[in-house]
């Protein structure tokens, strides 16, 4: 119901709202794999026009939120409901994942003794599977974004573990970066530069902790 509700919006909304240029940067990134595409988008501290501009400029049409906590300190724009009005009037839907696909999961069975997020254990989890499931889904009908906060997708975990995870599906995994650009995740496309080559060594956990320290977990409930 969630996914049928941020999808219901006339597919020519976009079409109007497009520039010339836009529509050719789209058909430029719209075919990939046997399993779709899906880009990415980190909100940083854009203003919300370089933001709604950035996604209007690759077609997007339902942003999927896999932001653990969707608020924002230094960007309050881009908090749950804001995000969500600005998105509306620009009409882009939007859909909250963060409980099935968010960086920072609420069982501390997914952290490790220092705190950092074991994404090999959120991967087999019901509730991510569920998650990956609804947007294998979405793609297949609409151009969606999977929004997070760091604009540089490099160590955020929607490159590494949620991208990841779809990449192994078949799905085409595209970084929209902060001046427009697209970067691909194991593919060339056109002059497009590959960002993260397939020899690169795979990180399967967070770059740093996240887990508050009196949530630690013990190593020997582990």
């Amino acid at each position: 119901m969630r996914y049928a509700q941020a999808l219901a919006r006339k597919e020519d909304d976009i079409d109007g709202q497009q520039s010339p240029q836009s529509q050719e940067s789209v058909s430029g990134n719209c075919d990939a794999s046997r399993g779709g595409s899906v880009f990415t988008i980190g909100h940083s501290n854009h203003s919300a026009e370089k933001f709604v501009g950035l996604l209007k400029g690759h077609g997007i049409e339902v942003v999927a939120d896999v932001r653990s906590q969707p608020y924002s300190r230094h960007a309050p724009h881009f908090n749950a409901k804001d995000i969500e009005a600005t998105l509306s009037d620009n009409g882009i839907g939007r859909l909250f994942l963060g409980l099935e696909l968010g960086g920072r999961p609420i069982g501390e069975e997914f952290y490790d003794a220092d705190g950092r997020v074991d994404y090999a254990r959120i991967e087999s989890s019901r509730p991510f599977l569920d998650g990956i499931h609804q947007l294998e889904r979405g793609i297949r009908e609409r151009r969606i974004a999977l929004l997070c906060s760091e604009e540089d997708p490099t160590g955020c975990h929607r490159r590494l573990l949620v991208g990841r995870v779809l990449g192994e599906r078949g799905v085409a995994v595209r970084h929209i970066r902060g001046d427009g650009s697209i970067h691909t995740e194991g593919e060339a496309s056109g002059d497009q530069p590959v960002l993260f080559p397939d020899s690169e060594v795979s990180v399967r956990k967070s770059i740093r902790s996240v887990l508050r320290r009196g949530r630690r977990p013990s190593s020997s409930g582990r």
